[in-house]
């Protein structure tokens, strides 16, 4: 059975590569407001609409308190290319071994196509400034989600 975080929770701490091949503590980033978004696969047409989403909502989620990150087993390299093509303005967090993802709920079994398959289930994390879960929401969709989110979170559109 997957691990399903609640609110209140503690954040479980994870340090991971960047597409920039540098690392990201969450611990470090205690005292900010934290939205974790995990994907599947870079470059894929619905995770590119999520990320872009995230890219076209930046300012006001940082202007709301917020830093970003994104999170899939996507190799570093990869997740350049994704940053690069797509012009994304926040890190991008590679978890190859999906450690991360699995700590968090967010790898397990999933429908694709009609087939079970174990993979990314597309999930975001709010991490309040104390690095407990202040929102986990699980199987989101990319259309529309971040627009979604803001509402949840009363920021404005």
């Amino acid at each position: 059975m997957n691990v399903r975080l609640q609110s209140g929770e503690t954040a479980p701490d994870f340090t991971l590569t960047t597409d920039t091949g540098d690392t990201v503590t969450l611990s470090s980033l205690q005292g900010r407001k934290v939205i974790l978004f995990a994907y599947p696969k870079a470059m894929t047409p619905g995770c590119t609409k999520e990320a872009c989403d995230f890219r076209d909502s930046l300012t006001g989620l940082q202007a709301a308190g917020y830093a970003v990150l994104g999170i899939s087993p996507d190799q570093p390299e990869a997740l350049a290319k994704f940053v690069e093509r797509d012009g994304l303005t926040f890190p991008l967090l590679s978890d190859p071994e999906h450690k991360v993802l699995e700590e968090y709920g967010a790898w397990g079994e999933k429908k694709n196509y009609g087939r079970t398959i174990l993979g990314v289930v597309r999930s975001t994390f709010v991490i309040d400034e104390r690095g407990d879960i202040e929102l986990a929401q699980y199987n989101v969709k990319a259309t529309g989600h971040v627009a979604r989110l803001k509402k949840q979170l009363g920021l404005p559109e």
